[in-house]
């Protein structure tokens, strides 16, 4: 953990819209951290104390059900942040969210993520168009896991989390991605070995590699259109920097 750099703060596509005197708020009391895989950012039903704001990690935000099973009904990546209650009007939720890829990312306390939404409007619209983007992608998603195959949503996953990192290399297990996609993992070992066959990505030591990004696409169903629609511009955004 250490103080946060102007030039990694840019690096998140809502904290680049802040005004440079807000910014400098967020240098001088928010931290830069290093995110481990699975490591927890906030429990349901647990008050949000803290905000995160991916630049190089990948966040899930994770639903439960009572027979203990999970699943994956949000990613957020550079392109967004952790506290969709907060920004709402709430302090809590139902789900967990934790790291699904390793790597940096800002934090800020939920009262200064309070002050910098209520004083800068820029910052407030990037916000508002964050969170509408993401709820159209819940509503994606949902159609995703109940009408497309283990293998197109496989491919879509890997696209997305893609997308956010700056590596072709994705921290992942089998069980860890079986979760995210709420299958059995039989189904994701056989997707996975099904896309390494076709060079698409290669896969050892709980590492996927992406190899064939284009052959990925291909193996995506169109969910991962709908998602590169709905974030695109944000994503585009922090790749020209």
């Amino acid at each position: 953990m250490r103080q946060v750099q102007i030039q990694e703060l840019r690096r998140n596509a809502i904290l680049a819209a802040l005004d440079d005197a807000s910014a400098q708020e967020v240098a001088v009391n928010g931290d830069c951290l290093k995110l481990e895989l699975r490591q927890r950012i906030y429990e349901s039903e647990q008050p949000i104390r803290e905000v995160y704001f991916p630049t190089t990690s990948v966040l899930s935000i994770v639903t439960h059900m009572r027979d203990g099973h999970q699943i994956e009904i949000g990613t957020i990546g550079r392109e967004g942040m952790s506290a969709f209650p907060l920004l709402m009007g709430a302090s809590s939720t139902a789900n967990d969210c934790y790291c699904q890829v390793p790597g940096t990312a800002i934090r800020i306390s939920a009262d200064l993520f309070h002050k910098l939404s209520g004083q800068s409007s820029a910052f407030r619209q990037v916000l508002d168009r964050y969170l509408q983007a993401y709820v159209n992608m819940l509503g994606q998603l949902a159609a995703c896991n109940r009408l497309h195959t283990v293998y197109e949503r496989c491919a879509r996953w890997l696209l997305m989390s893609h997308d956010r990192v700056d590596s072709n290399e994705i921290p992942l297990t089998h069980e860890y991605l079986a979760m995210m996609l709420g299958t059995g993992r039989s189904g994701v070992t056989i997707a996975c070995g099904t896309l390494q066959q076709a060079g698409f990505i290669r896969y050892a030591q709980g590492v996927i590699t992406v190899l064939d990004r284009a052959g990925l696409e291909a193996s995506s169903c169109e969910c991962y259109e709908v998602a590169e629609e709905q974030f695109g511009g944000l994503l585009r955004r922090m790749t020209s920097k």
